[in-house]
């Protein structure tokens, strides 16, 4: 299968992924420059993008001009790693469901809803009311309990896998993350890099679907297994460089 046509990474983008991906919790200036340079990103334009980012409240810089994530951020930077590493729970062939049940929200409530549900890798079923097979331990947020009753019950009358394939789009997800898989085995930094990031931000839709609910030879696992490999690629490179800038 051919590579996928990846779209070149913003700057924001580029220096998020390696705060999302540090194995730390700050970044020095001198790291990020460093790094995000061997992957094609002028160091005027980084120190550029960070005083915009802190300004925006993306990232933090503490007194001794290194940078962590926003607490916002960092919900994302858990999510990320949920995503690479989902905590399953064997599967007795329940579904959970999800019904909204407070009425008069915000435009923006609703939306804050919907984003929170999907992040918990549910699908709506119709409006109001979401679902997917319970076979993930999951935390659900105040947010979602303050206007939403939950259900885990029996499997619905309709085929299993059918209402799966109904709900989310496998074959588009798959394709796309095979194309990575392709792309991520390259020797160019540049490349690696834009796939890495790439392949974080497709992991985070992957509903982590029981096997028996899966098409054959599902790419979930195989891309879970290259981000992991790539985030270490990302911090092997950036000490290296580090390391180098300081002899």
């Amino acid at each position: 299968m051919a590579a996928l046509d990846l779209k070149p990474v913003s700057t924001r983008s580029a220096l998020l992924t390696l705060l999302l991906g540090a194995e730390v919790p700050r970044l020095t200036t001198r790291e990020l420059v460093a790094a995000a340079s061997a992957v094609g990103f002028a160091e005027a334009t980084v120190r550029v993008a960070l005083s915009r980012m802190a300004t925006a409240g993306d990232v933090v810089r503490d007194e001794e001009g290194g940078y962590r994530l926003s607490e916002r951020l960092a919900g994302r930077q858990r999510r990320q790693e949920e995503a690479t590493h989902p905590s399953l729970r064997d599967w007795d062939g329940s579904w959970i469901l999800v019904a909204v049940t407070t009425a008069g929200r915000t435009a923006g409530d609703r939306a804050d809803l919907r984003a929170n549900l999907s992040a918990l890798r549910l699908a709506e079923l119709r409006e109001g009311v979401w679902t997917r097979p319970a076979n993930l331990h999951l935390t659900w947020p105040d947010a979602v309990g303050a206007v939403c009753d939950r259900f885990t019950g029996a499997a619905p009358d309709t085929e299993p896998a059918a209402l799966a394939a109904r709900l989310w789009d496998l074959d588009a997800w798959a394709a796309t993350a095979r194309q990575l898989l392709a792309t991520t085995d390259t020797d160019d930094p540049v490349l690696r890099f834009t796939a890495c990031a790439t392949s974080g931000r497709h992991l985070l839709t992957d509903p982590v679907l029981p096997a028996a609910l899966l098409p054959d030879d599902w790419p979930g696992d195989a891309l879970r297994a290259s981000h992991v490999a790539s985030k270490q690629w990302v911090v092997d490179m950036r000490r290296s460089l580090t390391d180098e800038g300081s002899d």
